[in-house]
């Protein structure tokens, strides 16, 4: 990794091309080599040769001089060994320095993080109606939210984990190469080929037409539910296209960074430029463009904002695929009763829709779905509460440098999603016990607050859930096929 100078938002990131008719040429002609030609039966298996394949790849070390397994076609081999060749390297930009810096934000605001990727970047995620259709079809996310949810942190926590990108027992580099290739199966699944081959005409591609009944197979798995969905790329451009990808990664880092804001809980903003620059390190590894690609929270705002609205343009002018209901109300209410399940006392239980209408913002809510009646007693309460801590805490900070009981409130919530969303190996989708141990040490670090006094230290230990036995010996191995995880919020 050198020195060079990391790349600069263009002044108009969306370039004459527009990035939602391109997509990732390095991991698309990947899988086009190991599917091309590739029908029914024999498409499965390959895929099935991919994800054996993409299991081992538990560490960064793994991927120096990688090669597939014997048992493993030559072909879909040599695919794989090339692309880990040219896409496992950091860019030159990379600064280990401003890497580090954001590794040590993540892990000191880990509880909260978890709370603010339930409450904050997932919904947000969702709003654009074209990334929402996608995540809907490749994940059935309203049916799953459990394995999505677990699968997206199988992204973020060996990214984010001290090391994750640039030691060699670190595992983010890796995991990030898995979802960029799990992205590209998924184009080449909806597009039924090479997008580079389908966009040979440019937007004036010809619609994809459902198929009621792919390859003549019952829709009962993902492979064929993506292949029949049918897809018009005049409307939508390319599915996991390049404005899409831009997107999602911004609700990681910026989204995270405003959402701590809005908390009053504002990094300073050498904090704030290194959880970016860390970001779109990933971002590279993704196949993101540089031009999509902020340094600095104003760039970002920018940026997203005019995603954003794009994709709230295409939903109000009624252009979901074929006709289709709009899958945004079903995806954010899945994931807020995710919550709420977790949430002993019934007058909080409203609290994660309220939370995230207020970091997402009323608009974005209604988009969501989530401006439905609340309890009057339990809305009550969280304002009066917000209030109140916001009141508390600019008083304190006064006189003691650090106190926020809002950061006492989110880091209860968080550390409850972590252990009982994530941690919780009987849920569905076991996560690989490489991923479960760090995970695990993260969490058993959480058991102090720097900046708190000791009496809130104290408070926290007693709010919190008992820690479950993560170790994968004692809790049942879940059914599910690692071929499906990580997909999309897993995405980027």
């Amino acid at each position: 990794m050198g020195t060079m100078t990391e790349p600069v938002l263009a002044s108009n990131p969306i370039r004459a091309a527009d990035p939602r008719y391109r997509a990732d040429p390095l991991a698309d002609d990947a899988i086009a080599r190991i599917l091309c030609g590739c029908d029914g039966p024999a498409r499965d298996a390959a895929i099935g040769h991919v994800n054996r394949e993409l299991a081992g790849w538990t560490s960064n070390a793994v991927l120096d001089g990688w090669r597939a397994s014997p048992a493993t076609p030559a072909p879909i081999g040599a695919a794989l060994e090339d692309f880990v060749r040219a896409a496992r390297s950091l860019p030159a930009w990379a600064d280990p320095a401003r890497i580090a810096a954001a590794e040590a934000v993540f892990v000191e605001m880990s509880m909260l993080s978890c709370t603010l990727l339930f409450c904050a970047s997932l919904p947000e995620c969702y709003v654009p109606v074209d990334l929402a259709s996608v995540l809907h079809t490749a994940g059935q996310l309203e049916r799953h939210t459990d394995y999505r949810v677990r699968s997206t942190a199988a992204m973020i926590f060996p990214v984010m984990l001290r090391g994750g990108l640039t030691a060699p027992e670190g595992g983010g580099v890796a995991q990030v190469l898995k979802v960029r290739l799990i992205h590209a199966t998924i184009r080449h699944l909806i597009m039924r080929g090479n997008p580079a081959i389908a966009m040979a005409s440019g937007a004036a591609a010809a619609p994809i037409a459902p198929l009621p009944d792919a390859d003549g197979a019952p829709q009962r798995d993902l492979y064929h539910i993506l292949y029949a969905r049918g897809w018009n790329v005049q409307q939508h451009g390319l599915p996991c296209n390049q404005e899409e990808l831009a997107y999602t990664l911004l609700t990681f880092h910026y989204v995270f960074l405003r959402s701590l804001r809005r908390l009053g809980l504002a990094l300073t903003p050498a904090e704030e430029g290194a959880y970016l620059h860390a970001w779109n390190v990933v971002g590279h590894l993704l196949g993101i463009e540089p031009d999509l690609l902020v340094q600095d929270m104003d760039a970002a705002k920018g940026l997203f904002e005019r995603l954003q609205a794009r994709g709230l343009d295409t939903a109000q002018a009624g252009a979901l695929p074929y006709g289709a209901a709009d899958p945004r109300p079903a995806l954010a209410g899945a994931l807020m009763k995710a919550m709420q399940d977790e949430i002993p006392l019934r007058v909080l239980k409203p609290f994660p829709v309220l939370l995230t209408r207020y970091l997402c913002g009323r608009a974005n809510a209604c988009a969501l779905g989530l401006m439905g009646p609340v309890s009057l007693l339990s809305h009550a309460l969280f304002v009066v509460l917000m209030g109140a801590v916001r009141g508390v805490d600019w008083l304190v900070r006064r006189f003691v440098p650090g106190f926020s009981f809002s950061r006492l409130v989110s880091r209860i919530l968080g550390y409850r999603l972590t252990v009982k969303l994530l941690m919780d190996q009987t849920r569905p989708l076991k996560l690989p016990d490489a991923l479960l141990d760090g995970v695990d040490e993260a969490v058993r670090g959480w058991h102090h607050d720097p900046k708190a006094p000791a009496w809130m230290n104290r408070l926290e230990l007693r709010l919190r859930p008992a820690t479950p036995n993560t170790s994968a010996s004692t809790t049942p191995a879940s059914t599910t096929p690692a071929s499906t995880t990580s997909y999309h919020h897993e995405t980027t």
